[in-house]
């Protein structure tokens, strides 16, 4: 199988998640649906139902996770050449000076599949914009399909690595004072 690529935060996320599924969550579960199971008919027991397949989603849950860790090779070095767009670069977007009716810049992530998460702005690596992206450097131009099927034309405007774990990450929004 091949190499599923993490960079380090999401490394360590994608543990934390694990070890919380397999020590909090799954017990808890486990706790509700022998509740549950003692209730008596279990063919009409919505509690009983619902606990199942809530334990076979975690335990799905669990699997993936495992097996995409298993193969992980951590990303931990920025590139050589940063003024490229590469594995783990979070690039900024803004629209082309000829588009300006949208002023808000797109600033994506470029990550693992198994870590992307779309509400934060992370994409994996292997997703048509990421390809797009890839190779790119400061100024460079790419017309990207818009919400209403126009294509828009973008500008990257910052490329910026960084090697903050996600536990730094933890520990800086919960104390934004600090910094």
């Amino acid at each position: 199988m091949a190499a599923t690529y993490l960079t380090l935060a999401g490394f360590q996320r994608l543990n934390d998640e694990l070890a919380h599924l397999w020590q909090t969550k799954r017990p808890h579960i486990v706790k509700a649906l022998q509740t549950a199971a003692a209730e008596g008919d279990r063919s009409e027991n919505a509690e009983y139902i619902y606990r199942k397949k809530e334990l076979r989603e975690t335990d799905r849950k669990i699997r993936q996770l495992e097996a995409g860790l298993s193969r992980a090779k951590v990303v931990r070095d920025n590139p050589k050449d940063q003024q490229r767009v590469f594995f783990g670069a979070e690039v900024t977007l803004m629209p082309a000076a000829t588009e300006q009716d949208s002023v808000e810049p797109r600033i994506h992530r470029l990550v693992g599949g198994l870590e992307a998460r779309l509400e934060m702005g992370e994409i994996s690596v292997d997703a048509p914009l990421a390809k797009q992206l890839l190779g790119r450097t400061l100024g460079d131009r790419l017309r990207l399909k818009g919400g209403e099927g126009q294509n828009k034309t973008y500008e990257i405007v910052r490329i910026r690595y960084y090697n903050q774990t996600y536990r730094d990450a933890k520990n800086h929004a919960s104390n934004p004072a600090e910094s």
